[in-house]
């Protein structure tokens, strides 16, 4: 039966190997835009890929040192027959040992505590209040089955008037500018993910919740839905746009603008042709 040792021991190889592997490939991590191992494209995703890569440091150790474990014990304690196939050494049974039951109960709750305390720096950051930018917000983000509504102040620089300029799926900040925004939901729950940015932020009915965050890698970046919210989850997919200067986007927002007063003075649809009637008339 030590054979059942060999078969253990190769995944046990084949495991540790691909977990060693993961980190520094772009495909088996995270999405790494820059090409670089466990490298974001936001200064929080950098402090986050740090903590994926302790925890999987001490949950590599752990798995190591348990399967060498279990394969010493395999193919220590495997059976052996006798000429009749009755094993030579008969089972023995007995209750445990209190003592490595307190060990094995100690370390992983050390260990639990350990990253309790090690990442509250990183978690103060992007998750408190107390953090937020003193900023006036970018744009307030509505999710709802099955799009992502952006709306952005108006030229009075203020959210909630007038002239606010709407998106749909489309939300554009600056390259190394911190972005405030306020996340809410218009029906269920939905969750706010930019993977390439380690972003990550429930939308709840009823609350507005300011998420804050950076890029310092101008492109185009996914914006999804990671909580699943009806039928139509699999469709609730934006893009996010990081603009190399503040100029690009104050371009981008100017034609965006005119473009949005040029369909609100526009005729309904309905009432275009009566308009172009009336003015051949006269």
């Amino acid at each position: 039966m030590r054979y059942w040792s060999l078969i253990f021991a190769l995944a046990g190889v084949f495991s540790v190997g691909a977990f060693a592997y993961a980190p520094f490939s772009a495909d088996w991590w995270l999405p790494n835009p820059a090409g670089e191992p466990y490298h974001s494209v936001s200064t929080f995703g950098r402090e986050i890929d740090a903590l994926f890569v302790i925890i999987l440091v001490l949950s590599g150790a752990v798995f190591i040192a348990t399967q060498a474990a279990l394969v010493w014990a395999q193919f220590r304690y495997a059976d052996k027959l006798d000429e009749d196939g009755r094993p030579v050494r008969p089972a023995q049974y007995f209750h445990g040992s209190q003592r490595l039951e307190v060990i094995w109960t100690i370390i992983p709750a050390g260990i639990l505590v350990f990253l309790a305390l090690y990442q509250m720096g990183t978690w103060a950051n992007i998750k408190f209040r107390s953090a937020a930018p003193r900023t006036p917000a970018l744009a307030e983000v509505t999710a709802r089955q099955f799009q992502w509504v952006v709306k952005y102040p108006g030229p009075d620089g203020r959210l909630g008037t007038e002239d606010d300029l709407f998106t749909v799926n489309d939300l554009h900040l600056v390259k190394d500018q911190m972005a405030l925004i306020h996340l809410k939901s218009a029906d269920v729950i939905h969750s706010f993910f930019l993977p390439q940015m380690r972003v990550k932020q429930d939308a709840v009915p009823g609350m507005a919740i300011p998420v804050w965050f950076d890029c310092d890698r101008a492109g185009r970046y996914e914006l999804a839905c990671a909580e699943l919210c009806g039928w139509g989850h699999y469709k609730m997919r934006g893009e996010v746009v990081v603009h190399e200067t503040e100029e690009e986007f104050q371009a981008w927002q100017a034609a965006k603008l005119a473009e949005q007063g040029r369909s609100q003075a526009a005729p309904p649809p309905d009432r275009a042709d009566e308009a172009e009637a009336e003015g051949d008339e006269k």
